[in-house]
């Protein structure tokens, strides 16, 4: 099975050692994705605008692959205070709504990269 590395402008450059994400045979794993806006390098405040611009950026990964949020399999969200849960979800919603929405964890931790307050993964098929 051949690995393909996926880049794309459409979502922040990774800030560590690691692939935005990952394509291998009819699978796309995409890294963790800070709510980061790729042409600014901005970060809005606000859990609402973080958890769209988290999403909007494994929407453009997933793409990169070929592929579409209504292909993502799991979802893994990660929230910098489990506060967030209510306003997370709502958001969450508008992207994957209703039955059929992926499978998915969402755990509240200490802290994030760049101080954000959610970060997404998600796990698609081509």
């Amino acid at each position: 099975m051949k690995k393909e590395i996926l880049e794309t402008t459409k979502a922040p450059a990774a800030i560590g050692p690691y692939s935005q994400g990952i394509a291998a045979g009819d699978l796309v794993f995409v890294s963790g994705q800070l709510p980061i806006n790729p042409e600014t390098g901005e970060m809005p405040e606000d859990i609402k605008c973080q958890a769209k611009a988290s999403l909007e950026n494994v929407k453009a990964v997933l793409e990169a692959a070929g592929s579409s949020l209504d292909k993502v399999v799991k979802t893994t969200c990660f929230l910098a205070d489990i506060k967030y849960f209510a306003d997370f979800n709502e958001v969450y919603a508008q992207f994957f709504p209703g039955k059929g929405a992926p499978a998915r964890s969402a755990v509240g931790i200490a802290a994030l990269p760049k101080g954000a307050k959610v970060e997404i993964e998600a796990i698609a098929i081509k």
